[in-house]
């Protein structure tokens, strides 16, 4: 049985504002197994909805003022024999993936944020390197993405989704 993961970062979904995650998001939540924010979550009020769909790992995020002492900075975890790291902000683009491995050297996957835009890549020795970029506020990327992981005994499997 493999256990499948919704990969989020950069929600920013402030207290009272009329941003909200996209519908297509909901429907992905709706088959989650976990769901896992790479920051930037804004209000706690966010988790505590995505905690109604699936169990939720979260660190903080450099915008995470009221999550300060309640999330971590950086995570690590082993799901279904793939051990997977997860930060907020990985540093600049340039030496990202010998960083990654320095800074998890264990981690399968890294999971990151921050620069809203979606990346999946091989990076040193086969460590897997995902930012879902944001479903909220693209940026500079083509659309608004979440990732998606699949883990099952060991074995691992990525996707960037648009959810626009």
């Amino acid at each position: 049985m493999s256990t499948r993961i919704v990969v989020l970062a950069d929600t920013h979904v402030a207290r009272g504002s009329t941003r909200r995650l996209p519908d297509a998001v909901y429907a992905h939540l709706d088959g989650a197994d976990a769901i896992w924010h790479a920051g930037d979550v804004l209000v706690p009020e966010l988790l505590d909805e995505l905690a109604g769909f699936a169990p939720v790992e979260a660190v903080l995020g450099n915008n995470d003022h009221e999550l300060l002492g309640i999330l971590p900075e950086r995570t690590e975890e082993i799901v279904d024999g793939v051990r997977i790291a997860m930060v907020h902000d990985s540093g600049t683009t340039k030496g990202r993936e010998r960083r990654m491995r320095r800074w998890f050297p264990d981690a399968d996957l890294v999971v990151f944020g921050h620069s809203h835009q979606p990346v999946d890549v091989v990076g040193v020795d086969g460590q897997r390197l995902l930012n879902p970029g944001s479903p909220t506020q693209r940026r500079r990327a083509p659309t608004h993405t979440i990732g998606i992981v699949t883990c099952d005994d060991g074995h691992l499997q990525t996707e960037i989704v648009d959810v626009t």
